[in-house]
């Protein structure tokens, strides 16, 4: 097809309201955020056959439109909000409406072309949804436990009543993500697999299944990418910066860094990798990250030959 003919579309996702953009055209239409308006926008795409349509990561909101989209068949993609705004601004678009969020969506796609993945089923948003809840109960047990440190008489039972709260709360979560990854055949196979590497623990590969469901099936350099373990180039000219990472999942990073750190001390393999980034002078900052990526790929390895952990896979 002619890229002159093609038809991008930009849907930006509100409480309530559903604002459409379509390149070429510059056409836009805003519609009320409820079943009836997403029941137009579905006829609307339809008819309309566009190349891609673009969404932005909102927090949820856009999830109903996505999936109901990508069942429909259509060309669907859920890109970061700050990628948008980063191109916005290098294409001097700073006014910012929902009419303009959607258009400059539409030219997003038109320009940029954004990888269509596939979005996750129901059962997995679930679990995603689990393992973001119990992370954030973890993160709030944290702060009250900082409290507590240095917190009045008047003021330590109700802290401690509360971190006995969340100690229970996130007792019942491990419980219920254990449960569904053992009911769910799929899901079994994978955990086992997963937990058979030493410093791989239930929450790492709860967090992994739900977070980065491409593991097993993308090469070790996007799968690496995608998790934000890679390091980038900084480079200019005669000037050779620092390789850094930044970007992907952060909360796939989060717990991976958890389970390399364990892993250095009790995965035979990733010791034996560390020490020897150590013994070349590697900074410790570039021996964790390197360790993080060796122990992400053999978990991407071993996923996608359904092979059990040993050192020789590793």
């Amino acid at each position: 097809m002619n890229e002159n003919t093609e038809i991008f579309v930009g849907i930006d996702i509100s409480k309530d309201t559903l604002d459409l953009g379509f390149r070429p055209s510059g056409q836009s239409v805003s519609l009320v955020h409820d079943e009836g308006g997403i029941t137009e926008v579905m006829h609307r795409l339809s008819e309309a056959k566009p190349q891609l349509i673009v969404l932005e990561a909102t927090g949820g909101l856009e999830v109903d439109v996505a999936t109901r989209l990508m069942v429909a068949g259509l060309p669907v993609v859920v890109v970061n909000p700050r990628q948008v705004r980063d191109y916005a601004k290098a294409t001097g678009q700073l006014a910012k409406t929902d009419r303009i969020d959607a258009l400059v969506l539409a030219d997003f796609g038109r320009a940029i072309r954004p990888e269509v993945r596939p979005i996750k089923d129901a059962a997995t948003r679930e679990l995603d949804d689990l393992v973001t809840r119990r992370r954030q109960l973890v993160e709030m047990r944290v702060q009250e436990s900082l409290r507590l440190a240095r917190a009045s008489k008047a003021q330590q039972k109700s802290l401690k009543r509360h971190i006995a709260w969340l100690d229970k709360r996130i007792a019942e979560l491990d419980t219920e993500l254990t449960k569904r990854l053992r009911t769910s055949p799929a899901w079994r196979a994978k955990d086992d697999l997963l937990r058979s590497i030493p410093g791989v623990g239930p929450t790492t590969s709860a967090t992994l299944l739900a977070q980065l469901p491409e593991l097993g099936t993308l090469d070790r350099k996007a799968i690496a990418a995608l998790s934000g373990v890679a390091p980038l180039a900084n480079d200019s000219g005669q000037h050779r910066g620092k390789r850094r990472i930044w970007g992907g999942r952060a909360e796939v990073r989060g717990v991976l860094y958890m389970s390399t750190v364990t892993a250095i001390r009790w995965n035979a393999v990733i010791k034996a990798f560390s020490e020897r980034l150590k013994a070349a002078g590697k900074p410790a900052k570039v021996v964790i990250v390197a360790c993080m990526r060796k122990l992400l790929t053999i978990m991407n390895a071993m996923l996608k030959t359904s092979s059990p952990w040993t050192a020789k896979i590793a």
